[in-house]
């Protein structure tokens, strides 16, 4: 009817009105030079209404620290430096090549009662997976997995000593670990039941799908993909 708003005028009218309030809340928070200093306070006001106490003192260092161009590289008093001892328990990563592994050795007969007791209960008694946990050991339906996949014997290594298993991370022994590498590397139908892996014959295995990752070219770069 004529004189009369649209409903559909109503409706953008009641939009606008809805995205100025948004934009209004939004409005960003500034903070404004100290407006008011007491004996050993500084009282800083937003524009949101209420006022800051802030201690004199660290209100001075804090802006004399961000002003030091050193600052950038400052420590900052967390914490404290790593020993040599710490920092070598961290660092086992075990590359493609091999280059870090350690003494000792295993092979798939003692990593079956070891997977059976430090595995099974994720990646079930055989290796095909339990939901969420993936499956270690390749059929025709599994995806990736540890025969299907990864492309180097000695990541298996590195990865099952530096995340497995899963509630007690980093608890096998070494030797522990290179038995049950090599119980995975058997169900894969890799190696041998009674082949002894170690640092010597673990970077010799060639896996199934290592052909498929290739060195990346990019300018910089020295890894594959």
């Amino acid at each position: 009817m004529e004189g009369m708003m649209s409903i559909k005028t109503l409706l953008s009218l009641v939009a606008c009105l809805g995205i100025l309030a948004i934009t209004s809340c939004k409005k960003e928070q500034v903070i404004e030079i100290p407006s008011q200093i007491t004996e050993d306070r500084i009282v800083v006001k937003t524009d949101n209404g209420p006022y800051i106490g802030v201690n004199q003192n660290s209100f001075e260092e804090l802006q004399a620290y961000k002003a030091d161009s050193r600052s950038k590289s400052a420590i900052y008093n967390i914490g404290r430096t790593a020993t040599n001892d710490e920092i070598a328990a961290l660092d086992i990563d075990i590359p493609p090549d091999g280059i870090g592994l350690p003494d000792g050795n295993g092979n798939a007969v003692k990593g079956a009662t070891l997977y059976q007791m430090k595995c099974a209960a994720c990646h079930s008694e055989n290796g095909e997976g339990k939901k969420p946990f993936g499956a270690l050991v390749a059929n025709d339906s599994n995806g990736k997995t540890v025969g299907s996949y990864w492309p180097y014997a000695t990541t298996i290594f590195d990865y099952v000593r530096r995340s497995m298993p899963f509630e007690s991370p980093g608890s096998l022994t070494d030797e522990e670990v290179y038995s049950i590498t090599a119980f995975l590397l058997y169900r894969n139908k890799i190696i041998e039941e009674d082949m002894v892996i170690d640092r010597e014959s673990l970077p010799q295995i060639v896996m199934p799908n290592q052909t498929v990752f290739v060195p990346d070219d990019r300018e910089n770069y020295n890894s594959v993909h």
